[in-house]
């Protein structure tokens, strides 16, 4: 006879259910006084090289040791930040732990881990272990409930981070198979997969995705620096989803482990709502309460960065000296000079690494222009590419090679760049003394943490597979941060990565804020900025705001519009604008000074839809206790549109413009029955405007 408890809180729970002839599975989500039942499937799912699955097949699940592990006893345990249930399961000299976190101050979302230890006398080789899984479809339904469901998820690109569809499930990716016709009744073997390669864990798929039909969505995040596979299938008995780490097919990782040794697979989060949005807010709160505390997380200092669209690299004192002085004019609080300082060849690409001041860029040494920095009232700031090394870099000589990524003995070598492996201590001790020099000799407070290159699967050294080489210097990549931070506890650090290809929680939990993109095309850059607070807090989030003295008033309000709702990111040739355009930089950082509380308080939405690349109309919102702000970009097409704002429906609702102040209002109608703000962008095509909607008291 089987037995269940549920475990969770009150707006989510799960329903666990386990037997004498079956594994421990979800079969319930609770919400509230709602639940609603769903198709069981074993919680862990491992495969290995004694153990496949059945049937054949290369899906997470549907595995061998996953059907005949059974319960051997659950705890809950109390920390300081919340609960964690622990779930442990054993069968033929394998034993797995899943603990699950739930966080007091975000108690929509559940994070997960499972931890596989191997007993008695048995060797394992891992070939891969879900971090969870978990049904979402009615079970025993004779309606098709897999139809009624949709994917959510997003894809990236250098340029193109972050573009998000809504795809319904019964279609060419799930097609009704009669595989229930086989002899057996045999379950289909497809699914659909998302992956990362290598170190850019959101260089192509996204590790945050969801599934969402009438009334019910459920959203979550893979929280890992490196590879990862999120998978949605289908079987006799209904839809699923599963989230795992490094896998044989898909990473080249295997871990081979002996009597009593253990693996702890990465860390996942799920959360639940009544709409993807609603999973989403769920997620923003979750990562709220997770992050590092850090006095940065509610400070939210606006940056001056002179690389893009400005300096480009090729940062010298004649140059910085102007720009230093009309940042701090606008009201920025960071400076940070960007890639090449440390270069005197003139081509700074290859001789990363390490980290000495150019002497030919600086002819009053870089301290001239710290202080000048520190004097105009900002906090001087350096760009960084710790993990890498130039091939041109001295670097590349005096540490060992063991202190670098390898393959049968050779180092790594990607776009004239080699690899630290951060397991080995002459690289961590490398990094820490460059990091503590510059804190220490001058003052430096911000360091933009750049990562342009992907070393591919990983290292053979020292390692099970080149997979498990990768995990084992993805982990220390996090140590090192974390000793980085422990160390400096006031350093704000923002994470880049050839824009966002490494723009995962594992490392957002740590880092202040992120890089959204490179786009150097301004009205490229909206759908980017829309769909950031998706993957991250929208206080992490640093679009680029980059005017340009050749713009004219609309378009440079278009750029400051851009990072409006998010972490306030400035470049641009400010020391060149007049007096006129300067200010409204200005009037723009202010505002962004002013919105600061309420973006760290606010859950995001988005009333025109999901952002598409192409839209002539995108709008980013955010909730929060003193209502709605909204951002709405025009790029073309017709001069109105409408956004939904179904929770302010029944209300009359008052809208004001926080910025441009300057320019033309645009048109706005509020319809209290639909809860639809009409807005209509007469003049130019291309335009923005940050709103503020307050329901009438």
């Amino acid at each position: 006879m089987a037995e269940q408890f549920i475990w969770g809180s009150n707006r989510f729970a799960l329903r666990f259910e386990w037997g004498e002839d079956a594994p421990v599975r979800v079969t319930g989500i609770v919400r509230g006084a709602s639940v609603t039942d769903v198709h069981a499937l074993p919680l862990v799912e491992v495969v290995t090289a004694a153990a496949g699955h059945r049937p054949a097949a290369d899906r997470l699940v549907h595995t061998e040791t996953g059907a005949r592990l059974r319960r051997t006893g659950h705890t809950e345990t109390r920390t300081g930040a919340g609960r964690v249930l622990t779930l442990t399961q054993a069968a033929d000299g394998i034993q797995t732990a899943t603990a699950i976190e739930l966080l007091d101050a975000a108690d929509g979302a559940f994070r997960a881990r499972t931890t596989v230890t191997a007993t008695g006398d048995t060797t394992l080789v891992l070939r891969s272990v879900a971090t969870w899984t978990m049904g979402f479809t009615r079970p025993g339904d004779d309606r098709d409930d897999f139809a009624a469901w949709s994917r959510v998820n997003g894809v990236s690109d250098w340029f193109g981070e972050g573009r998000w569809t809504r795809t319904p499930l019964r279609g060419n990716d799930f097609p009704r198979l009669s595989t229930e016709l086989a002899g057996g009744s045999h379950d289909p073997r497809g699914h659909w997969s998302a992956t990362a390669d290598g170190t850019w864990s959101t260089g192509r798929h996204l590790p945050v995705a969801g599934l969402e039909t009438d009334g019910l969505a459920l959203a979550w995040q893979i929280e890992h620096n490196g590879p990862w596979r999120w998978e949605l299938g289908e079987d006799l008995d209904g839809g699923y989803f599963s989230l795992a780490g490094p896998t044989d097919a898909d990473h080249a990782w295997t871990r081979v482990l002996r009597p009593d040794e253990s693996f702890t697979t990465v860390p996942a989060t799920v959360t639940a709502g009544d709409d993807f949005t609603g999973a989403v807010a769920a997620l923003t709160a979750f990562r709220r309460a997770a992050r590092r505390p850090h006095p940065d997380n509610a400070a939210m200092p606006v940056v001056f960065n002179d690389y893009m669209n400005t300096l480009n690299g090729d940062p010298t004192t004649q140059k910085l000296l102007p720009l230093i002085a009309a940042a701090a004019d606008v009201g920025a609080e960071i400076f940070c000079i960007d890639a090449g300082w440390y270069d005197d060849s003139g081509d700074w690409w290859p001789s990363v690494g390490e980290w000495r001041p150019s002497t030919t860029r600086f002819p009053g040494g870089l301290g001239e222009v710290i202080d000048a920095i520190r004097d105009a009232g900002m906090v001087p700031g350096l760009w960084l590419e710790p993990e890498v090394i130039g091939v041109h870099s001295p670097m590349a000589d005096r540490l060992p090679p063991e202190a670098f990524l390898q393959r049968h003995g050779q180092r790594i070598a990607e776009h004239d760049r080699y690899h630290l492996d951060l397991r080995h201590p002459a690289a961590v001790s490398h990094l820490n003394g460059v990091v503590d020099r510059l804190v220490e000799e001058f003052g430096v407070g911000f360091f933009k943490f750049d990562y342009n290159i992907n070393p591919g699967p990983g290292t053979d050294r020292d390692a099970d597979s080149v997979g498990d080489g990768l995990l084992g210097h993805n982990r220390a990549h996090l140590d090192w941060l974390d000793g980085v931070l422990d160390r400096h506890p006031g350093l704000v650090v923002e994470n880049c990565s050839s824009g966002a290809m490494r723009m995962d929680f594992a490392v957002l939990s740590r880092l202040a804020m992120q890089s959204t993109s490179d786009q150097q095309e301004f009205t490229k850059y909206p759908p980017i900025a829309a769909a950031a607070p998706i993957s991250l807090l929208p206080e992490q989030a640093a679009s680029w705001a980059y005017p340009q003295p050749g713009m004219d008033e609309e378009e440079a309000a278009f750029c400051l519009v851009t990072g409006l709702l998010g972490r306030y990111y400035v470049s641009g040739h400010l020391n060149e604008m007049t007096d006129a355009q300067r200010a409204v930089v200005a009037e723009a950082i202010s505002a962004a000074k002013t919105l600061r509380t309420e973006i760290a308080a606010g859950a995001p939405h988005w009333p025109a839809g999901l952002p598409g690349w192409t839209d002539p109309w995108t709008a980013l919102a955010l909730t929060g206790p003193g209502g709605d702000l909204v951002s709405v970009w025009r790029r073309g097409g017709p001069a109105a549109t409408e956004l939904r704002f179904p929770h302010l429906a029944g209300h009359d609702v008052d809208v004001t413009t926080v910025f441009p102040a300057a320019l033309p209002e645009w048109k706005t109608k509020w319809d209290a029955a639909t809860g639809t703000l009409t807005v209509r962008g007469d003049g130019a095509p291309v335009g923005a405007r940050t709103l503020r909607l307050t329901t009438s008291k």
